[in-house]
């Protein structure tokens, strides 16, 4: 079953000009970009499977590298709702 779903896909990305993008790469791809796209992680897990979240956290995190700077703008702007946005904070971890 594996060969003949590769196989199908392989004639389809050629039929739509897609060539060389193996299943795998269409798989990741539309991990990271539901990812990208603010998607909670336990939606990417439960849409590729995953047995657990630690497994889709693991493997993209990679995706969003400004996760930890959005977090503490977003509690800043909660706790600090007057402070300019731009303005600069030390980082301490």
């Amino acid at each position: 079953l594996p060969d003949s779903i590769t196989h199908a896909w392989h004639k389809l990305a050629i039929r739509c000009g897609l060539k060389d993008i193996r299943l795998h790469d269409a798989r990741h791809t539309h991990a990271s970009l539901m990812l990208k796209q603010g998607v909670h992680p336990k939606i990417v897990q439960e849409r590729l499977g995953h047995t657990s979240i630690q497994i889709t956290l693991d493997t993209y995190s990679h995706v969003a590298p400004g996760l930890q700077e959005a977090a503490a703008a977003g509690f800043d702007k909660m706790v600090l709702p007057g402070r300019r946005e731009n303005a600069t904070v030390e980082k301490h971890y």
